[in-house]
């Protein structure tokens, strides 16, 4: 008796299974990292649309108005200070049948499939830290302590100052700097989803240790100015195109397309992801030198 249309078979469940454990590893780790960072939820951009990144002021007029004279206006403004978009990368790998049959599948798939996962996230992570050191909130300390808390307090003033309100204080580090401060100071050093961070240290809420910050380099920023947009990889536009991956949760920010290729006896993984962190206020994000003059 033929086999019905649509019937699902072993190399279906397989594929797919792959796919969406691909997916879901991406999608908890930045669930994660969203978190420790206080980012409530990222943001899908439409299409079309670029990402604007503004210098924010008030200049208010404070001289005192006569009984029934004309009250002057407060100069408000807000400037455009960075614009980019955010760049759909495709990524590919192909694992031999070779290799499988060499180190067996949880080597040859899972562990490459891991070792790819963290790539595309160390890569986002480097965008951003390069983003963040355009900041033009800047200022010169002499020490590591003094540079944290020049940062926090430049940063919380700049906010008070266009009347918005601050809650969480995220700053980023050199992680050879904050060994070198923190010594035998018995502080507690967490680490989750790739990211080494200390909480509640010198008004900052979460001091984020990391190697892509140079030496002598602080950045503190609030967490109200942290925004993450992300291209949706399950677009119906994609499908449209023949281009189907599979995605996973409400805000999915990885796809993920598993295909045989018998021709050549290799297993690929496709995979699309299209995310980047980015700041509503440049001049909300303070950067610190320590050991400049000023």
């Amino acid at each position: 008796m033929a086999v019905k249309n649509n019937t699902t078979k072993a190399a279906n469940i397989s594929a797919t299974a792959r796919a969406i454990d691909f997916v879901s590893r991406f999608q908890a780790n930045w669930e994660g990292l969203l978190e420790i960072l206080n980012v409530s939820r990222p943001i899908e951009k439409a299409p079309g649309t670029i990402l604007k990144a503004y210098n924010a002021s008030v200049v208010l007029q404070t001289s005192p108005v006569a009984e029934g004279d004309e009250i002057p206006y407060s100069l408000a403004s807000v400037t455009p200070a960075a614009i980019t978009d955010v760049t759909l990368k495709k990524y590919a790998k192909g694992v031999t049948i070779e290799a499988i049959t060499q180190y067996g599948a949880e080597l040859a798939v899972r562990k490459t499939d891991e070792a790819m996962i963290n790539e595309i996230q160390e890569g986002i992570i480097s965008d951003w830290y390069t983003f963040a050191q355009t900041g033009s909130l800047t200022g010169t300390a002499d020490t590591f302590q003094m540079g944290v808390a020049k940062a926090v307090g430049m940063v919380r003033n700049k906010f008070k100052s266009i009347r918005r309100s601050v809650g969480t204080v995220v700053a980023f580090v050199n992680m050879l700097d904050a060994y070198e401060y923190l010594g035998a100071a018995g502080l507690t050093i967490q680490n989750q989803f790739g990211m080494t961070y200390i909480e509640n240290f010198m008004g900052v809420d979460r001091l984020i240790l990391s190697s892509d910050l140079p030496q002598g380099t602080i950045i503190a920023t609030p967490a109200e100015n942290i925004v993450v947009y992300y291209v949706n990889p399950g677009n119906a536009d994609y499908a449209a195109g023949g281009l189907e991956y599979t995605t996973v949760g409400v805000t999915p920010m990885i796809g993920a397309h598993i295909n045989g290729n018998y021709s050549h006896a290799v297993g690929e993984l496709f995979a699309i992801c299209g995310m980047s962190i980015w700041a509503e206020f440049l001049d909300g994000i303070a950067v610190i030198t320590v050991g400049a003059s000023e």
